[in-house]
């Protein structure tokens, strides 16, 4: 008689890989956690191709960080520096560990609501914001308004990702730069122009 197979996927932890620049191959321990949804290699490939001009020397901003694939890989690109925020705890935890193991000195990360820091008086203002939040909270608006208060530079770039059918409301000098579709996601990378008169 076979004996039955045993389970291990929960002894296996989930990782992410770092796609390019200076950790380019590294994988890295990330927790299961609901809405936790890591940007895929390849929607990132293309993100960071978009980005090949602008990361270098870039302040950064991974602002729904979850595993914090987003602003790890600009880091590893040549960022000056990455802000990271994240509600999650244990996602908080796993983050600064995995900063710690690639000895990354240029990266602080919020524990904490996302939205509501937003809502303290903002730092130098960033040039690269990741906006990718939890696809069932629906925090593209409130985040693009706060935002908008001061924590951009007026040329910044801003990544988006949501499901493909998702309307966004975001404010009127944030302008598409590119757009493209993986499967149910939409992503885009939008610049900041000068506020409308």
């Amino acid at each position: 008689m076979p004996r039955p197979k045993k389970n291990t996927q929960k002894s296996v932890a989930s990782t992410i890989r770092i796609i390019g620049g200076q950790w380019r191959g590294r994988k890295l321990p990330v927790i299961d956690a609901d809405g936790l949804r890591p940007t895929g290699d390849r929607i990132r490939e293309t993100l960071f191709n978009w980005l090949a001009p602008y990361t270098a020397g870039a302040r950064c901003l991974d602002l729904f960080a979850g595993t914090g694939a987003l602003g790890l890989e600009a880091a590893s690109r040549g960022a000056a520096e990455v802000q990271f925020a994240e509600y999650n705890t244990r996602a908080v935890q796993q983050l600064r560990h995995n900063l710690s193991s690639l000895n990354c000195d240029n990266a602080q990360v919020y524990a904490g609501d996302g939205v509501e820091w937003l809502r303290t008086k903002p730092p130098e203002p960033f040039d690269i914001i990741f906006l990718d939040p939890p696809f069932a909270e629906n925090l593209w608006h409130p985040a693009s308004i706060a935002l908008s208060q001061g924590w951009l530079q007026t040329d910044a770039l801003v990544y988006i990702e949501c499901p493909k059918n998702q309307q966004l409301q975001l404010p009127l000098n944030w302008q598409q730069h590119k757009e493209k579709t993986a499967g149910a996601v939409r992503y885009g990378l939008f610049q900041i122009t000068a506020e409308q008169p």
